[in-house]
């Protein structure tokens, strides 16, 4: 039976507990499992590491709600990602990445993988035919975010899986800012989805993880095999923080994007805003792509204010609501200067971010109390 996104959410991998009938998934805080006899793990478990029922519920759904063959999860986004790397990458490979990642993935591919030979190459993803003259014999992987972080591009998830495809190559795609609620990349062709679960997926900011989703099980089974020989796993009480977040992704975005729809459009009605950069908004270069491969256009967004990277750092210190923040994706609305913070690594590089640029992301809080707080901060 074919089952919705929000019945998946709430059920896939968390059918009530057999022996107690507990409708929640227990937390299996232990390390290690009783074995019926030597070489007879029950059920499968032997080391937690290895396995835990607690980490393969959460890992089911997610599986289950980016319709994927096979869902892992680690500590981090940057944990998925660094497993990711050096399972389906050798020494000597190249990776053609967005020219506006996301700060810690540029970091991972200039500071650490770079120095383990994997070459890369910043290309603008929402542009095909340069992403595909960034292609090398040697390249394995086309790495996109969509939207990508800070700067809101959209990439053709289809178009440019037809790329990497011709070049016998991996398409992965972040999916965080998204979600599996809004978008879905391995129905586009994608052949693996990354997410950073602290995000949108746990929801609370209460909880620090990652996951990686593939359409492919033989893949899948590299991966769990690098999963468990790396060791970058999530522990048993953040994988039930996560599943418990989660089951109401659906309403939660929902409410995201509407709070996102009425801040974008004040903010583009605002005399000392220059820019605002949102996929929902019809003047967005990449808002016909995002309508075909999007359920709704998210809760994020980013704008740059005309005065400058001064009043754009003023802007950020005088919010009230708006909290302060790094990260995204939780309840309560974040604003930050991403030059100063989420993307300080990238500075001076190809990646490097404009300055008078400020990172929203709208929570779920009443409409009218964010617009007046934006209000006074701009002043």
């Amino acid at each position: 039976m074919t089952y919705g996104f929000d019945t998946l959410a709430i059920h896939a991998g968390q059918e009530p507990e057999a022996r107690t009938g507990a409708v929640v998934p227990p937390i299996f805080q232990t390390s290690t499992f009783a074995q019926d006899a030597v070489g007879e793990p029950r059920l499968g478990y032997e080391y937690a590491r290895s396995g835990n029922p607690t980490r393969d519920a959460l890992q089911e759904c997610l599986a289950a709600l980016e319709g994927g063959r096979r869902g892992l999860t680690f500590a981090s986004g940057l944990a998925a990602e660094d497993t990711l790397l050096r399972t389906v990458c050798r020494p000597g490979d190249h990776v053609v990445i967005p020219d506006d990642a996301y700060g810690g993935t540029y970091r991972l591919f200039a500071k650490v993988a770079e120095r383990w030979g994997l070459a890369w190459t910043a290309a603008r993803i929402s542009d095909i035919d340069q992403v595909r003259a960034a292609v090398t014999d040697k390249t394995k992987v086309i790495w996109v975010e969509t939207p990508t972080n800070p700067l809101l591009g959209i990439a053709d998830i289809a178009g440019l899986a037809g790329v990497a495809h011709e070049n016998d190559a991996l398409l992965v795609v972040d999916n965080t800012f998204a979600s599996p609620y809004l978008q879905q990349p391995i129905a586009h062709g994608a052949d693996i989805v990354v997410h950073s679960t602290t995000k949108y997926i746990g929801g609370h900011s209460d909880v620090i993880g990652g996951a990686l989703v593939v359409a492919d099980p033989g893949l899948g089974d590299e991966l769990a095999y690098h999963q468990n020989a790396m060791g970058g796993i999530n522990g048993p009480f953040d994988a039930w923080l996560t599943l418990r977040g989660v089951k109401t992704l659906g309403v939660r975005m929902d409410r995201h994007c509407d709070n996102a729809e009425r801040v974008a459009a004040y903010l583009q009605r605002h005399p000392k805003i220059a820019q605002v950069l949102y996929p929902g908004l019809p003047t967005h270069p990449g808002h016909e792509t995002a309508a075909k491969q999007m359920r709704r256009f998210g809760g994020m967004i980013s704008f740059r204010v005309a005065g400058g990277e001064a009043q754009a750092v003023e802007v950020c210190n005088r919010t009230k609501l708006f909290v302060l923040a790094e990260s995204l994706g939780g309840v309560e609305s974040l604003i930050e200067h991403p030059g100063k913070m989420t993307h300080a690594s990238a500075a001076g590089s190809p990646l490097e971010v404009p300055s008078d640029l400020v990172r929203l992301s709208v929570g779920i809080e009443t409409a009218d109390d964010l617009l007046a707080d934006l209000e006074q901060a701009l002043g």
